[in-house]
């Protein structure tokens, strides 16, 4: 038998992957200062209930939240779709296992766009972006009908990694961005 076992090689992905949040959390442990936030009070469940409730019933007032939520649900769903489903894909057109994973390789895409997508926000309104993404997406999927080549789901791979970071930092900004800052926490 060549190469690592199964048992061993989860352990590697499960340090690396661990040794890759501690690195990229530590700058932002140490620089980074909330401004705005809800102070801990007693009674700290009763009274999140408590906010959430006034949420809840406050959303209507904040129509571009509640619209950008509605929205945030089903395009999220679709992207979390097409992270979960592609292997799967793969498989059932006919890429073999060395090439699916392989294909995990482009993902290092994701950081250098995501960079790229926020200089672009300087220009651009977030949610002109998101939609971009959203249409890249879409192509995606289109473009998957037809594949049946390792090439074609390496391709694939690329243009997922390219808006999957993107869309998920775009939506997560946007939203801190339209919360009400006393409301933020």
């Amino acid at each position: 038998q060549t190469g690592l076992g199964t048992a061993t090689a989860t352990g590697i992905a499960f340090l690396i992957t661990a040794l890759w949040w501690i690195g990229c959390s530590l700058p932002l442990l140490k620089n980074y200062r909330q401004v705005h936030f809800v102070p801990r009070a007693p009674g700290a469940v009763k009274e999140s209930l408590r906010r959430l409730g006034r949420t809840l019933r406050d959303i209507r007032k904040e129509k571009k939240i509640f619209w950008f939520l509605l929205a945030f649900f089903f395009y999220i769903d679709g992207v979390y779709t097409i992270i979960d489903l592609a292997t799967s894909y793969g498989k059932d057109v006919g890429i073999s296992d060395t090439n699916l994973v392989l294909a995990l390789l482009p993902q290092v895409v994701a950081f250098p766009c995501s960079l790229f997508f926020a200089k672009l926000c300087r220009r651009y309104k977030p949610e002109n972006l998101i939609q971009v993404c959203i249409l890249g997406y879409f192509f995606v999927t289109v473009f998957a009908l037809q594949l049946d080549r390792a090439w074609e789901f390496w391709f694939l791979a690329v243009c997922v990694a390219v808006f999957q970071g993107t869309i998920q930092a775009l939506s997560r900004s946007y939203y801190a961005k339209i919360i009400p800052k006393e409301r933020s926490a």
